[in-house]
């Protein structure tokens, strides 16, 4: 057999296998409550729906249903995402600033193919979404993390790595945030600091990343305005998915971007897949079309946010002083602080015995820092299983917290 590791590409050598994934292996047993993954609930999914639909699609469209696809996207779904953005967002765009991609992950991905040369320094968020991390790391980015606080990245920070980047010459190539629900945090970036992340996009010759896979699965508040619509020079880059508003087995999402981007980006593509899903594009430009989106994602909500609400109030009645959370106004996931003595790396394997699970808080942080965190997902338990789940989870947190080892403090977290 050859020598895997002499062979293997350096993107293959940079390739870290996904810390969640490798932890939910430990995690499939059903007497486990699982709060780990970042799963939809699966009766959200309109699988009735869709099903007429994918027959009567199959049936009457079957030439363009089962063929390949231009790379950029069917027009039946471009046409439609471009209304979805106008009504939802305010934002008035064309099919060309759109590319459909297969899920956000491609679009990481191809947004690490466009920018990323080996040791190019890119800015995410303290704690940042470990999927992007695991990308952009292996095209070899030097990955620089800035602090974020309950109210997102904060910005006077950025601005001084920014500074600090210029006046040392180095070819820094963007920043990459999550403003809306942030995976891991949930929290989301502020009105003001959105405006001043665009002027400091400006400033500084500098794409940012705006990942918006949560924005849609708001439960309540006011939603700030989305980075791409204050942006006026172009830099801003957006990335969405139907993952969480329609189904994950759909492997559908797209790129908002300046067309000449799109253009480089529809390229790259052509050497991943050709072309997305023809069969699923039409499924979800068809549920568009037929105006159901609104009330679906409505109907999401309305779960998510009983879910949401029954995990703080478990939080509130069972973990002890010391312990802090944020409190998000949407999305999937909470995150949880231990005083900085606790090493929730190692307090994983004792909740596994007490037959619940969360993801470590190290596993996004790009500094090894944030050891005395967790992320918590709240949108696939049913509230009886979170109530009993928070509860196990208490109770080792508190046999741990009477034990105070000589560890080494947490790095930056979300304070």
């Amino acid at each position: 057999m050859i020598d895997l590791t002499k062979n293997l590409a350096t993107v293959n050598r940079r390739t870290k296998a996904s810390v969640i994934r490798e932890l939910l292996k430990l995690t499939n047993k059903p007497e486990i409550i699982s709060f780990a993954g970042g799963l939809p609930a699966p009766q959200t999914f309109p699988s009735e729906k869709m099903a007429e639909m994918a027959q009567r699609i199959i049936k009457e469209n079957s030439k363009v249903a089962l063929q390949y696809g231009p790379t950029e996207g069917l027009p039946e779904l471009k046409s439609q995402i471009v209304k979805l953005l106008r009504e939802e967002e305010g934002i008035n765009t064309t099919p060309a600033n759109i590319l459909v991609t297969t899920a956000s992950q491609q679009a990481l991905d191809i947004v690490g193919r466009t920018f990323i040369d080996p040791s190019d320094p890119i800015l995410v968020e303290l704690p940042s979404y470990i999927g992007g991390l695991q990308v952009f790391n292996s095209y070899g980015a030097k990955i620089m993390g800035v602090r974020a606080d309950d109210h997102g990245v904060l910005v006077d920070e950025l601005e001084s790595k920014l500074s600090k980047l210029r006046a040392d010459e180095e070819h820094y190539k963007f920043v990459y945030v999550v403003p809306d629900f942030q995976n891991p945090s949930g929290v989301t970036l502020t009105q003001e600091r959105r405006r001043e992340l665009v002027k400091l996009s400006e400033r500084y010759d500098v794409v940012v990343i705006e990942d918006s896979p949560y924005r849609q699965v708001r439960f309540e508040g006011e939603a700030p305005d989305m980075l791409y619509k204050l942006d006026t020079t172009h830099n801003v880059i957006s990335l969405f998915t139907f993952s969480k508003t329609l189904a994950p087995g759909l492997r559908l999402g797209f790129i908002l971007a300046d067309e000449r981007i799109i253009q480089k980006m529809g390229i790259l593509k052509q050497s991943l897949d050709l072309c997305t899903s023809s069969l699923n594009q039409l499924l979800a430009a068809e549920f568009l079309k037929a105006g159901l989106i609104r009330e679906h994602v409505n109907s999401i909500k309305a779960l998510y946010r009983v879910r949401k609400d029954a995990m703080l109030q478990a939080l509130e009645r069972y973990m002890p002083e010391g312990v802090t959370w944020t409190r998000p106004e949407g999305g999937l996931f909470l995150w949880v602080r231990l005083p900085a003595h606790m090493n929730a790396d190692k307090l994983f394997y004792a909740a596994i015995k007490e037959n619940v699970a969360y993801v470590i808080g190290s596993a996004f942080h790009c500094d090894g820092g944030g050891q005395n965190t967790m992320r918590l997902n709240f949108s696939y338990p049913t509230p009886e299983q979170i109530d009993e789940g928070i509860k196990r989870l208490a109770k080792v947190v508190k046999a741990n917290l009477r034990v105070r080892p000589k560890l080494k403090t947490a790095g930056p977290a979300v304070p």
